[in-house]
């Protein structure tokens, strides 16, 4: 499936319909965010969900954490923008991945943080009685975008809420967020969150 096709199919009923939909987006960071935003933010009110548990140590997530804050607060959306701050839960990623500390990278130890993160995401968009859900994951080149948009089908269905098919690094996307990262002087991290990558395990 051409998951970047799925969500301009979504966003063109979403205009035809013209009203503006309210999603809950999972972001991993800033940089990552930058671009997702720009592209969906004239089509929906987004609030922002800051939940990621994998990434360590506890200080790298609270300077990854004020630095989406602070792109939040300058970037100039056309629709309402805000962010949800959650719960720190190190302890519960570290009991998920338990027995697949030496996963490779990119294999079933992400599968389970992908779940993780969006699992809570779709929960807490039924619980708040958003629209659609959606993550920033898939502008990553090094994340698998065909899992993480099976996940997201698989908990529409789980929780009845609305999934954003997406591909963000299609269309040069992860290209245009280096070009944001610039322009907002964005804190762009050399590992992607976990105490595995930054091993590079």
């Amino acid at each position: 499936m051409n998951y970047q096709k799925e969500m301009e199919k979504i966003i063109e009923e979403i205009t035809k319909e013209n009203k503006i939909p309210n999603l809950l987006l999972q972001s991993c960071c800033a940089p990552c965010s930058s671009h997702v935003i720009d592209t969906i933010s004239p089509f929906f009110n987004i609030t922002v969900l800051y939940y990621n548990p994998n990434i360590e140590p506890y200080e790298e997530y609270i300077k990854r954490k004020e630095e989406e804050i602070r792109f939040l607060k300058e970037y100039k959306s056309p629709n309402k923008l805000e962010i949800i701050d959650c719960d720190y839960d190190n302890d519960k990623y570290h009991e998920l991945v338990k027995g697949l500390e030496s996963s490779p990278e990119g294999g079933n130890r992400c599968f389970k943080c992908y779940e993780l993160r969006l699992d809570y995401t779709a929960k807490k968009a039924q619980e708040l009685g958003y629209d659609y859900f959606a993550t920033t994951l898939t502008v990553s080149p090094y994340k698998n975008s065909n899992k993480l948009n099976e996940i997201g089908e698989k908990l529409s269905n789980k929780y009845h809420i609305k999934y954003l098919y997406s591909d963000f690094k299609k269309k040069n996307g992860y290209k245009h967020s280096i070009e944001l990262s610039k322009k907002y002087n964005l804190y762009r991290q050399d590992y992607c969150g976990c105490i595995y990558s930054k091993r590079g395990e």
